[in-house]
């Protein structure tokens, strides 16, 4: 009779199939909240910006090299020692100067027939246009700082931060004086006695300003397109980048986020209890928002992430920032091109359309002059530069022209006075000839008198 053995059981695989089994019977069911963590998905019209751009912050620094010279000149020996403060090395800047002759031009010294580098005429105007922008919206600056002062939780902001994001924020070198000093009835400036930093702070908070741009354009929505006030009174625009995947649950957790209502940036939260979830997800929108309004208060609505930093605390930011926006990447995009990637630029895709502003300014149209100078090709440089010289030729012949002209009536005036002085020093000679012929006719009557008498002796 056969013996049958029968094989041991392992306990393991027994476990693993039946947590097998258990998986596919039940799959898990997917989140409806937005997820921590995204992916970064790029859009080329932002880059693109951004490439132009930094070619831009090199151009103005070497713009405020040459405006700080005594004539605005420097010559190119001198070039290469000047551009290391800038962090050109050695031969860069000459290069990078040749690249953009519609920006910065060479020209030889008429005396001391020496190569010298200067801004032309074109870069003369646009700095000029700039200024003249910079200069008119000085009262739209006073209401963007009164703004961006109440945003802050105590009211008032470090000088210094102010001070690195003015050009962003279309403030003036001089903002100190002609938009804090010449406004005490608005801002207020002091030094604090513990760190010693001069902090600036607002008077008297004014409820008229504590309107947020998307609330304007929230009303704007509504009573152009009708959209139910419920889904559009805490909503915001999403623009998602092309190439980036919407799945069924994601669509669901940002229809959800839209609907959470949340406290406005301009409004006190120091009262209010905010330990609760609900609290929590109301601070993180309104962290939002408080983003939307700083870069709607910009120039050109957008800043660096290292400018948003220096916010953080006074506006209730959260700390890792880049995270933060990446999981909205429908309202902001974060663009890394520029530096090499160690600047990270902000930009507000609702205010964008086609990698320009849908309401442009003054001020922005003033700086995208200069980077059309920048992407206009060199050779139209040497083809104005051939008309000029051709304009100058043409003019220099005229004048040769008219000169021959004037030399040549005064040539023929000359001969006819030379002419006439010749007439008359012909009529002068006949005359002494006829005077020579009576003098004569005296002086035989004179002989013959002396000689009668001479015979009479």
């Amino acid at each position: 009779m056969p013996i049958f053995y029968s094989s041991p059981i392992n306990p393991l695989k027994s476990v693993s199939f039946l947590l097998r089994s258990l998986t596919w019977a039940r799959p898990m069911s997917q989140s409806t909240s937005i997820p921590k963590k995204l992916q970064r998905v790029r859009d080329h019209g932002y880059d693109n910006y951004m490439e132009v751009e930094k070619k831009l912050r090199k151009i103005l620094k070497f713009q405020d090299l040459f405006l700080c010279q005594p004539h605005q000149t420097i010559p190119v020996s001198r070039l290469d020692t000047l551009a290391r403060r800038l962090d050109f090395k050695q031969h860069e800047a000459g290069a990078f100067i040749l690249k953009f002759p519609h920006v910065f031009e060479i020209y030889e010294h008429p005396v001391r027939r020496i190569l010298y580098c200067r801004l032309t005429r074109k870069a003369h105007l646009q700095i000029e246009q700039e200024n003249r922008a910079l200069n008119d919206q000085i009262p739209d600056a006073v209401t963007r700082l009164r703004k961006l002062l109440m945003m802050s939780n105590t009211g008032r902001l470090r000088l210094e931060h102010i001070r690195i994001a003015r050009r962003e924020l279309g403030f003036p070198d001089d903002f100190e004086y002609s938009v804090i000093l010449k406004n005490p009835q608005f801002f207020r400036l002091f030094d604090a006695k513990e760190t010693r930093n001069k902090y600036i702070e607002i008077v008297e908070r004014d409820p008229t300003l504590a309107v947020c741009a998307i609330e304007k354009l929230r009303e704007k929505e509504y009573r152009e397109k009708g959209i139910d006030a419920e889904d559009i009174r805490f909503s915001f625009i999403v623009n998602f980048p092309p190439g980036f995947k919407i799945g069924k649950y994601y669509r669901i957790a940002v229809w959800k986020w839209q609907r959470i209502p949340y406290w406005s940036p301009y409004e006190d939260v120091s009262g209010y209890d905010l330990r609760s979830l609900e609290a929590q997800k109301r601070m993180e929108k309104r962290a939002i928002a408080t983003i939307h309004e700083l870069l709607s208060l910009t120039v050109e609505k957008k800043i660096s992430l290292e400018r948003i930093a220096h916010f953080r605390q006074a506006m209730n930011l959260p700390k890792k920032l880049k995270e933060f926006l990446l999981q909205h990447q429908g309202i902001f995009y974060i663009s890394t091109r520029g530096n090499f990637g160690k600047l990270h630029t902000v930009f507000l895709r609702e205010a964008y359309k086609k990698g320009e502003l849908i309401e442009p300014n003054d001020l922005y149209l003033a700086r995208r002059k200069l980077a059309e100078l920048v992407l206009l090709s060199p050779r139209k440089a040497n083809v104005d530069r051939e008309l000029v010289n051709y304009r100058r030729d043409r003019e220099d012949d005229e004048m040769v022209g008219i000169q021959s002209d004037y030399v040549e009536n005064r040539f023929e005036g000359f001969v006819d006075e030379y002419n006439v002085r010749q007439d008359g020093e012909r009529g002068r000679d006949s005359d002494l000839n006829s005077d020579s012929d009576a003098g004569s006719d005296f002086s035989d009557e004179d002989n013959k008198c002396e000689e009668t008498v001479d015979a009479e002796i």
